[in-house]
């Protein structure tokens, strides 16, 4: 697999590792069972809002580490609201490009600072926590990459139904049994909703099978 010589530089000495002591904020996203989690530890002026301090602890493969380097030096120095424009894109960039089978990585470091920020906002009382529903679903399913590609399932156009009533989910994907990556989107899928305790199950059709 090639990797660009940043992508390498970030993973043999990555940057902000580690662990802040009583952070202002904190958010861990991904599973070690699929292969990739990161951690990230926020220190937030309270008067300018401004991130002056970031660290990560990473479980996962060179572009889970360099990836989640990369974004917290994009973050560290910003106001929240400038770090909440911090794109997924943006880390592949910064980085040289990603083999579409890891773009995922710079998807779940975006999202593992966006969850930090929130979880920031939320505890200081400058945002409510968002109500959970169809939306929440999409949007989950919007940080989910088809690694043939390296873009989200969403807007390749895999996603055909999201449906949300009394803790069951339903989603119809339009991915047939030869696709290699069937089995992977579907457990990616899962991983990213069991997080939610407002599911109580999820069940995952494809057109030429049975639900899963």
């Amino acid at each position: 697999m090639q990797y660009s010589q940043i992508v390498l530089d970030h993973f043999m000495h990555p940057h902000n590792v580690g662990k802040l002591e009583n952070p202002d904020a904190e958010a861990t996203e991904g599973s070690p069972a699929c292969g990739d989690q990161v951690t990230m530890f926020l220190k937030v002026n309270p008067e300018t809002k401004v991130i002056e301090d970031i660290k990560f602890l990473s479980y996962g493969c060179a572009s889970n580490i360099a990836t989640a380097s990369i974004i917290t030096d994009l973050a560290k120095g910003k106001t929240l609201d400038e770090a909440k424009k911090i794109t997924w894109q943006q880390a592949m960039e910064e980085l040289g490009g990603l083999p579409p089978v890891k773009v995922h990585c710079a998807v779940l470091a975006v999202d593992t600072l966006q969850s930090a920020i929130s979880n920031y906002e939320i505890a200081h009382g400058l945002k409510e926590v968002p109500n959970f529903g169809k939306d929440t679903i999409i949007e989950e399913l919007r940080k989910i990459i088809y690694p043939k590609v390296g873009e989200d399932i969403v807007t390749l156009k895999m996603v055909k139904y999201v449906g949300f009533n009394d803790g069951e989910v339903i989603i119809d994907l339009n991915l047939m049994n030869f696709d290699q990556w069937r089995d992977n989107i579907a457990e990616e899928i899962r991983e990213h909703l069991k997080k939610y305790a407002e599911i109580k199950n999820i069940q995952i059709n494809f057109p030429d099978s049975q639900a899963t």
